[in-house]
Formats: C-alpha cells, structure tokens, sequence
C-alpha cells in the first residue's frame, strides 16, 4: 500500500506525475505488463514517439539559440573592431592599431596588411612601418589567395595555412594554422590590397564557416585605406 501522506500529496497535486517524465514511463510500463505480452498499447508506442521528436526538437532549438548568440558575440566583435580602426591620425598608429587592439578584439593571434607595390619592400620608410605591413610583388594578392591555381578569387577565403605562407607569417609560420584572407579593392589606378588575419587554433577559420560578416569588415578597412593612399 501507497504510504497515506504521499498518497495524499499525488491526490492533491497530480499534475506533478504528468510533468515527470521518468514517472510516467514507469507507470505506462506497469500497465503493459499488467494487460500482458499479448496485448500492445499503441498509447506508450505514441508516447515514446513524440518524446524522441520532442528530444529532437529540443537539440534543434538549442542549436538555433546558440549559433544566434554565436552570431551576435561575432558581429560585437566586428564593430568594435571597425570603430577602433578608425580612431587613429596617422598611417603609423592605424598599423599600431591593428596589431594590438583590433587584433585582440577579433581574438586572432596575427594582423597582416599585404599592399602590393613596384616599390622596394627593404625601403626604409616602408620598415619603419613594423611587421604588420607586407609589401609584395604585383600579382602577390591573387597567387596567395588561389593558392597558385587557375580560379575565380573569392573576396573572403577561410582556411588552414600553406606551404608558401612562411614569407607572409615570417616568425610566426610555426606557429599559425588558420587564416583569413580578404581580398581589397583600393580603387581605380590602384594595385589590390589583402588583409590576412592569422590564428594559432587550425578550426578558428575554416571554409565552411560563414563569411558576411568577415567580408563587411573588408569592405569598410578598404574605405578606411583610402584615406591614406591619397
């Protein structure tokens, strides 16, 4: 017999039992074996159904609200990173700005800014400029970006570094894994820019994560770069 206190307590408050799930999969259990093996109650078959599309909904909801929150973190970080960029006066301090601040802003472990130039790269006006600045060859841009093959270049490209990106990282190729690449237009006359943000974690920047917002960051650094090509 059922103890009378907690027989009261279900009586008083049944809507307990419904909310238990553990609780009425052992009741409905019970009932299948009292009617027997010859009996099947489709009631508990129904029952374990909508519980594995209610599980299943549930991991998609979760799944939703976290990439939501993934994607809002991600476009703070953007902005942040954009109204930084933009505070400083001089070429120099814009450099400084993106090797610090941004850079940690982001959360990446490297900044580099490739200009493509005829000028040579050991001019020192240009080494004074610090590591953040790479200037290359004519050409450089594209070859990095298709990796040397014959195809369309994407305006952001996410992946795991290359063989020939030890001339970009310089010191730090040991040690960086993944990168993004995006690819800027300075304007007419102007030979093509790319911005290259360099991580130690190789699943940082992969091709199958999204690049929208990546891509509006490249759109207003290339902005803000025209400023000082003038």
């Amino acid at each position: 017999m059922i103890d009378q206190e907690l027989r009261d307590k279900i009586l008083a408050e049944p809507e307990v039992l419904l909310e238990d799930r553990d609780v009425m999969n052992a009741l409905i259990g019970a009932n299948e074996r009292l009617m027997g093996s010859n009996i099947v109650d489709l009631r508990g078959i129904a029952m374990e159904r909508l519980e594995g599309r209610l599980d299943r909904l549930e991991d998609t909801h979760r799944t939703v609200i976290a990439a939501a929150y993934e994607n809002l973190a991600g476009t703070n970080q953007v902005h942040r990173a954009i109204l930084q960029m933009m505070d400083p006066l001089s070429f120099e301090e814009f450099l400084k700005t993106l090797a610090s601040d941004v850079a940690g802003t982001l959360r990446v472990d490297c900044v580099r800014l490739v200009l493509e130039s005829v000028q040579d790269a050991e001019d020192p006006a240009l080494r004074k400029l610090g590591d953040v600045l790479y200037v290359a060859a004519p050409g450089f841009v594209g070859e990095y970006i298709s990796g040397g093959r014959n195809v369309p270049l994407r305006p952001v490209v996410l992946r795991q570094v290359l063989p020939q990106s030890d001339a970009l990282y310089g010191e730090r190729s040991g040690w960086i894994r993944s990168e993004a690449l995006m690819k800027l237009d300075f304007g007419k006359g102007r030979l093509p820019g790319m911005l290259v943000l360099g991580a130690e974690d190789p699943h940082q920047f992969k091709p199958t994560h999204g690049t929208d917002l990546l891509a509006f960051f490249a759109g207003v650094f290339e902005r803000t770069m025209r400023r000082w090509l003038q």
